[in-house]
């Protein structure tokens, strides 16, 4: 039983490293962007809230463990 509960313990633990490491990795791969470069595709795209919701697409299930 101790031998189980020890392999779930370090399992567990293992889970939540990996996702902060995925995490980590994520923000590494965003590339920085100056004001400028913001104002330029604000004035593109224009906000977010002048979309239809039918435009967008829920990630969030993607990238949950």
């Amino acid at each position: 039983m101790e031998t189980q509960m020890l392999r779930d313990i370090i399992k567990e633990s293992i889970r939540e490293v990996l996702r902060e490491e995925r995490l980590s990795l994520f923000l590494a791969l965003i590339p920085v962007v100056s004001d400028k470069e913001i104002r330029e595709i604000e004035a593109k795209f224009a906000s977010p809230l002048q979309y239809a919701p039918e435009e967008f697409t829920d990630m969030t299930d993607w990238i949950k463990a």
